[in-house]
């Protein structure tokens, strides 16, 4: 869902996900997969309402509830950017039909982060509306909300139907800028500490530079390795041009504090460390992917 690169297949009298349990395959068959995704989908939001309940959020539960929701709606949405990735690097198929429900998940959590603002704001919908329209870190927000909301209502099979799949597809395209929206307003609403919307962007840049390299076929262990340096590279001069553009501290200082010991991680350090992980599982891969099939040509008399 929301960033599909070839839109789903629908035959002809075939079972629909819309018509059957998200829990269950094509088949209408239970998929210990489908079913483990949807019931880990709901984890974050259980957990941040425990959180409320125990008074953990305090002093401000709504603003701390707010932020949570918002900073896991952008994860989940990430992750549905990976699905495509990992099912290549892990050579797992299947893995492809949780796709659309983690989308569906990563949506979920923005409208609970939106009504979550609008209950902040006293059920004032003027105030609402002035504040998206001024605040410029609201607005980007908003249209995200509204282009990722389209995408969720469009990724059900009907709409494949409907608009076609090339119209369909150059739609789901668009998750990349509202995902870009998503960041940049996650930069914006943070205001000090940025370790996180920093660490999501090197994860973006990651995901994107997989797919420049999937266009090109370098699928391999080596050119993911150099993917891993290259976006920890990049995320750390992301790290240094804000702070050093917020702050005025000089940004030679910030890029040091990647190479402290003494330090704690940094994002580009954890940006590295996924990456890397990626790559054993990618020669784990290599080695359950079939073997090219030889095309035999035939002979002429």
């Amino acid at each position: 869902m929301l960033h599909l690169q070839e839109a789903p297949i629908v035959r002809q009298g075939a079972i629909t996900e819309t018509s059957m349990p998200p829990w269950n395959d094509r088949k209408g068959r239970l998929s210990v997969l489908k079913a483990g995704v949807f019931a880990a989908l709901f984890i974050p939001g259980l957990w941040s309402a425990w959180q409320w309940q125990q008074g953990d959020l305090d002093p401000k539960p709504v603003t701390e509830a707010l932020h949570l929701t918002g900073a896991w709606a952008l994860r989940i949405l990430l992750l549905s950017l990976a699905i495509t990735p990992l099912r290549t690097i892990v050579h797992w198929p299947r893995l492809i039909d949780v796709r659309r429900m983690v989308g569906v998940g990563a949506l979920a959590y923005l409208i609970i982060h939106f009504g979550l603002y609008i209950y902040d704001q006293k059920l004032d919908m003027l105030r609402v509306a002035s504040e998206i329209v001024l605040r410029f870190y609201l607005t980007i927000g908003f249209i995200a909300l509204i282009g990722i909301t389209a995408l969720g209502v469009t990724s059900t099979d009907g709409w494949v139907q409907r608009m076609g799949a090339l119209n369909w597809n150059r739609l789901h395209r668009t998750i990349y800028w509202l995902l870009i929206f998503c960041l940049v307003h996650a930069f914006l609403q943070s205001k000090v500490d940025v370790s996180e919307p920093v660490l999501d962007t090197g994860l973006f840049l990651a995901l994107m530079g997989w797919r420049s390299l999937s266009k090109r076929d370098l699928k391999g262990p080596l050119p993911l390795a150099g993917l891993a340096v290259a976006a920890s590279l990049a995320t750390m001069l992301i790290e240094a041009a804000w702070y050093a553009g917020k702050t005025g501290v000089p940004w030679t200082r910030i890029l040091a504090a990647n190479f402290d010991p003494d330090m704690a991680f940094r994002p580009a350090q954890w940006v590295l460390i996924v990456v890397l992980a990626l790559v054993p599982l990618r020669l784990i891969g290599q080695r359950r992917a079939p073997a090219p099939r030889k095309v035999l040509k035939a002979r002429t008399a």
